[in-house]
């Protein structure tokens, strides 16, 4: 399985859906993974998936010790398989900017020079592809469709791709003609295509051109909360101020704009209610312009980016949580605040709209929609607690364990054993 980011670094929504993937495989019969990674940490659960850290594998032969390399690259991978790894170089990859051990280092996340990261990276696979023994490969997203395409070039094993998202999804339409390549590369050479809704799989279709036969859609899930999670206290906010919170990349692809457009309308109607806008992202400092020029700034909150317990904080701390994505192929965020007991606004556009019911869907452009199903959910105490009750029941049923049977039954279809 080639990823790109694992939990606890978690730079976006991929490591959440990549350990649920790992997670739910791993409870299924039969099942080893092992997990490429750019960079890990060397803290990484290694319960569900094996991780190979790619920068410490080597791709030009270099005559070092045992104890060298132990103290080198011990900490994420045990130094008898960069041996047996370094007998499997193809080439000789010299000339490029690998080090002392010949590996190449990765700046791990999403760098300036990310197309030159997935480039090495494809080429470190073919090291990996020729050390391991394997019925499938798994690639995730884009970043690493070139290294599932070497891997079953090398190995002449099918391809299974995990479409968690396309170019047209996160542009909004105007998408990146080389980002849009490597996607469409992947998805031609792909024997099976793994979409996180039907709305991505019909994307895949319709814009990519690809077989509707090799394509399926599999919806993500979430994982129980830890009992630390659950412990988190739920603030009671029946006399105070109520919180509406919209958590994510603060990006053209989530509405960021409606938020704050549907927020207005609701503070001509009640001042009792805050704004928490949780989250980094390039049109950040454009909302919190748009909420001053509509006078509203002093009900804003802009915590920043935040990760781990801190979301689980900022959810069971709010009253309503707020997704306007205006092109969302799945979106887990909602499914984690009703976990918490949060009930969930989301719109049509979001492929988790596919599965859930019990939370309030709108068109995301249609503000007024928004700001009523927001002002609703804060001032009727009974509806507020159908859907926190009834939300939580619905979400606590969608898990990674059901998705894991799902993917394997995908494998084995793709093998031919079924």
């Amino acid at each position: 399985m080639f990823g790109w980011e694992y939990p606890p670094h978690v730079y976006g929504g991929l490591a959440t859906a990549n350990f649920g993937i790992s997670e739910g495989l791993h409870a299924q019969e039969n099942m080893e993974i092992a997990l490429c990674l750019p960079r890990p940490f060397g803290d990484e659960s290694q319960e569900a998936a094996r991780i190979i850290a790619m920068n410490a594998v080597p791709i030009a032969w270099r005559d070092v010790n045992y104890d060298y390399v132990k103290s080198r690259i011990g900490n994420v991978m045990d130094p008898d398989y960069y041996y047996r790894l370094r007998d499997h170089i193809y080439s000789d990859f010299s000339y490029m900017h690998v080090n002392d051990l010949g590996c190449m280092e990765f700046a791990g996340g999403y760098p300036s020079n990310l197309h030159e990261e997935i480039n090495n990276y494809s080429i470190i696979a073919g090291v990996v592809a020729r050390t391991e023994e394997f019925d499938i490969i798994h690639a995730h997203d884009w970043l690493t469709y070139p290294a599932g395409i070497h891997a079953k070039q090398v190995s002449g094993r099918p391809l299974c791709i995990h479409v968690h998202a396309t170019d047209f999804d996160r542009s909004r339409g105007k998408v990146n003609p080389t980002v849009y390549g490597i996607e469409k590369d992947g998805m031609d050479n792909a024997d099976c295509i793994m979409c996180v809704s039907e709305l991505t799989r019909q994307t895949v279709i319709n814009h990519y051109h690809q077989d509707p036969r090799k394509c399926f859609t599999v919806h993500n899930a979430v994982y129980p909360l830890r009992q630390e999670l659950q412990d988190i206290p739920r603030p009671d906010h029946t006399d105070k101020e109520k919180v509406v919170t919209f958590l994510g990349r603060i990006t053209m692809q989530k509405g960021p704009e409606y938020f704050v457009e549907a927020a207005n309308l609701v503070l001509h109607r009640t001042r009792n209610i805050r704004f928490c806008f949780a989250g980094s992202g390039d049109m950040m400092e454009a909302m919190i312009n748009l909420a001053a020029e509509r006078g509203i700034a002093d009900r804003f909150h802009f915590p920043g980016f935040m990760r781990g317990k801190q979301v689980y904080e900022c959810l069971k701390d709010s009253d309503v949580y707020v997704m306007p994505s205006v092109s969302e192929p799945f979106g887990i965020s909602p499914l984690e605040a009703m976990q918490c007991g949060t009930p969930s606004i989301i719109s049509k556009q979001s492929g988790c709209a596919e599965i859930l019911h019990n939370c309030i869907k709108v068109d995301y452009w249609d503000i007024q929609a928004l700001a009523d199903a927001m002002y609703s959910i804060c001032v009727n105490d009974s509806l507020f607690k159908y859907l926190q009750e009834e939300g939580k029941k619905e979400v606590d049923q969608i898990t990674w364990v059901k998705v894991g049977a799902w993917i394997k039954e995908l494998y084995e279809r793709t093998l031919g054993w079924k």
